[in-house]
């Protein structure tokens, strides 16, 4: 799916593809321990204080913060499917420190200062979210060991090392960024062909979907009403429209991250991009004796068009990446969640990176839509005049970014003025994407240039220039 991520949100069934069922949308739906049975969906129109569309992280994350800010407050949230349908039951299992726009681009916009307080506060979400669910007692698999970014190709080495200096120049020091030698980095993941690697600490491993599903009872648990199976049509200023009528708020929550494109008016607001996973049988000791992994760090490596992996709790290795086409005009349907070239493809780069697993059973294959803005850069806000809140735009790096989001919207709405509320992403609006067909040509372009850069690297050793392009699409 996605490296982290979120999801939830209106949609319209996809009358040629009837929907699986909803175990085996993905291997953390199928193994999360939860009854999935839809709760009860809207019975008809009603008043409330706060309503929230989409229950996936962003969702179900604002719904806890703000009971917590004010246990008074009447809240609801309006789910297609159930919680977790979307990218917070698929993705890759990251809650990592990334945030989708880069500091430089930050900067440019809202200074070094801010760049910086943006990349502190996502340090200390990730640390939040385990902490938050402990709290919960939601036992999400949560692992905090760190990211090592493996440099498997010359290219990949001048990248990399790049990559931990340029943090190093915005004032992070060892502690946050580091670069491994290739004899250190093979003693954390053994992985073929290591030719060193970058480290960060700030990351943990997570089963998604028992987070979701966690947070979706202990929500439930507090009081909060959550409508599953509750298609809506229509957000508008204080109002949210469904088959079953018309949920009446002071504030309307938009979450719906990439199935946005599917609410009227909203359709160039971000495109849904999507990404698949596949997932191993548990693999034998003597694997996990050759290649290490012992503290389950997620995993990428430096090639343009991103793979991203982890090892689960139970000793599988789930791996995902970018690849799959974007859709003519936004389109999203559950049979572009099954690309059997991308499958084939990913498979490949497992074996390629771990040898020993080129005879492992593929148990799971899946994949899901996420959200990317125009810019490349989240937001979040709340315009008082009309009641209409919202957060997204995660470009796959949201299941922490989705846990500031709610705490964010927790105090824009409650009118607190904190630190978070002054971060650089709130408020912020991107400009829209253009209409088809330039968005179609574009999109699916950058796409085949990632793919040709790599294929370039491969063959040469060196960095392709024609990467450079990429910068363009996404403004950095």
């Amino acid at each position: 799916m996605a490296r982290g991520g979120d999801g939830g949100g209106p949609g319209i069934p996809d009358q040629l593809n009837p929907m699986r069922p909803y175990s085996e949308l993905s291997f953390w739906l199928d193994t999360c321990g939860d009854d999935l049975t839809p709760r009860p969906p809207l019975p008809g129109s009603t008043d409330v204080d706060v309503a929230i569309v989409g229950a996936g992280y962003t969702g179900l994350w604002t719904a806890h913060y703000l009971r917590r800010a004010d246990p008074s407050l009447r809240i609801a949230i309006l789910e297609k499917e159930i919680a977790g349908y979307g990218a917070s039951g698929r993705n890759g299992g990251w809650c990592s420190a990334l945030f989708a726009a880069g500091k430089d681009k930050i900067a440019r916009s809202s200074g070094r200062e801010a760049a910086i307080a943006m990349q502190r506060e996502m340090f200390a979400t990730v640390d939040e979210v385990g902490r938050a669910a402990g709290e919960l007692g939601i036992e999400c698999d949560y692992v905090k060991s760190g990211t090592i970014d493996l440099a498997t190709a010359p290219s990949h080495v001048e990248r990399i090392r790049a990559g931990v200096e340029h943090e190093m120049s915005w004032g992070f020091g060892p502690d946050d960024f580091t670069w491994m030698e290739a004899d250190e980095a093979r003693g954390v993941v053994n992985a073929a062909r290591v030719l060193g690697a970058g480290f960060t600490p700030h990351c943990a491993t997570i089963h998604p979907a028992k987070l979701a599903r966690g947070l979706a009872r202990a929500v439930t648990s507090d009081g909060i009403e959550l409508y599953e199976k509750t298609a809506v049509t229509r957000i508008g200023p204080r109002t949210v429209t469904t088959p079953a009528g018309t949920v009446r708020a002071d504030v309307v929550v938009r979450a719906t991250e990439g199935y946005t494109p599917d609410l009227p008016d909203l359709r160039r607001e971000v495109v849904p991009l999507y990404s698949l996973m596949i997932c191993t049988e548990p693999l034998p000791r003597a694997f996990w004796d050759e290649v290490g992994w012992r503290y389950r760090e997620t995993l990428h490596d430096g090639r343009h068009l991103i793979i991203y992996a982890q090892r689960t709790a139970d000793d599988r290795i789930a791996i995902g990446g970018r690849g799959a086409p974007y859709h003519y005009a936004s389109r999203i349907r559950d049979s572009f969640d099954l690309e059997p070239d991308v499958f084939e493809e990913l498979q490949r780069v497992l074996v390629d990176l771990f040898p020993g697993a080129r005879d492992a059973a593929i148990t799971h294959r899946w994949g899901g839509c996420l959200g990317v803005p125009r810019d490349w850069y989240s937001s979040v806000g709340f315009d008082r005049s009309t009641g209409l809140a919202w957060a997204g735009g995660y470009v796959g790096d949201g299941v922490s970014t989705t846990n500031l989001a709610g705490r964010t919207l927790a105090d824009l709405i409650t009118g607190r003025v904190t630190h978070i509320t002054r971060l650089p992403w709130v408020d912020r609006r991107s400009r829209r994407w253009e209409p088809e067909p330039l968005r179609w040509l574009g999109i699916n372009g950058a796409l085949k240039l990632m793919a040709s850069a790599d294929r370039a690297e491969a063959r040469t050793g060196r960095p392709a220039r024609r990467a450079k392009l990429l910068a363009r699409l996404t403004g950095d």
